[in-house]
């Protein structure tokens, strides 16, 4: 307290400056109309400014559960689509009664780990055995395919992408329709894929689109890339192989959608059937 009143007393003249400039400040605004509106206009623009930066900051931070809001709806959104449902006719004399059924349910899931700078590149996410995720579901993006899933915990899942040595897809192209085979090239290129065995009879060009077929994992359609570049087999045989621009950018990877075909598990079934069978 001491040293306190040391100071003001070592600094009055300064203080006492200062509250005659503050009291005079307030008198010149308070009793001039212009000067008062001038004063009362800045505030409310320094005011403002606060006011949006603080609202700016709070939506920074509110970012997090915006974006799992919105992965939540477009995995409703997904499952009113079309492709992912199927069929079923019953056509009885002149009678047609077609009814679409749900085959395919996607899940949305955070993407809490990822590679792309290795020959076999994975991905980590967020939903597991409880969330009725099962090995070999499909895994895909607001982009494009982004792999299958190879293991799975009653959390997490480990999703082999499609930047690996052994993914390889059932794809097509959009404008023929000929089917053919995409996997990742030997270069590790994360922004290029090799889309092969395509028949020679199919005229793709260059920016032409890439999606999955009917015989894949996917609903088809789902986009895979663009045709970038044509190149002929070297055996000279009878099919093609072209580059692709992947549609996935796998280094900005946040939230992806498990596919959950309904009809896989009869599937599979009918198929361990006829194999064996044959034997």
């Amino acid at each position: 307290m001491r040293n306190l009143l040391i100071f003001i007393t070592k600094y009055n003249a300064f203080f006492l400056f200062l509250i005659f400039e503050l009291a005079s400040l307030i008198i010149y605004v308070k009793y001039n109309s212009f000067q008062k509106a001038s004063f009362i206009n800045s505030t409310n623009q320094v005011t403002g400014n606060l006011y949006a930066r603080a609202d700016e900051f709070k939506g920074y931070l509110s970012l997090r559960d915006v974006n799992d809001r919105l992965a939540k709806e477009n995995a409703l959104l997904r499952n009113q689509l079309r492709s992912y449902k199927y069929v079923d006719t019953l056509a009885k004399h002149t009678v047609n009664d077609t009814i679409y059924k749900q085959q395919y349910v996607t899940v949305e899931a955070k993407v809490i780990n990822n590679s792309i700078n290795k020959r076999n590149n994975y991905l980590t996410i967020n939903r597991g055995s409880k969330d009725g995720i099962e090995k070999g579901m499909g895994v895909i993006s607001d982009a494009g395919v982004v792999g299958k899933i190879m293991f799975v915990g009653e959390h997490l899942s480990i999703v082999q992408s499609l930047l690996h040595k052994d993914s390889r897809f059932s794809a097509m192209l959009a404008g023929s329709k000929e089917i053919g085979y995409l996997e990742w090239g030997d270069d590790m290129n994360p922004h290029r894929g090799l889309l092969i065995d395509v028949s020679n009879n199919a005229q793709p060009k260059i920016g032409e689109l890439v999606v999955t077929s009917d015989l894949s994992l996917f609903p088809a359609g789902i986009p895979l890339g663009k045709v970038s570049k044509l190149n002929a087999k070297k055996d000279g045989g009878f099919f093609l192989n072209m580059e692709v621009a992947l549609a996935t950018d796998f280094s900005k990877l946040e939230y992806v959608y498990v596919v959950i075909n309904k009809l896989a598990t009869e599937q599979t079934q009918l198929e361990a059937q006829e194999k064996k069978a044959d034997e």
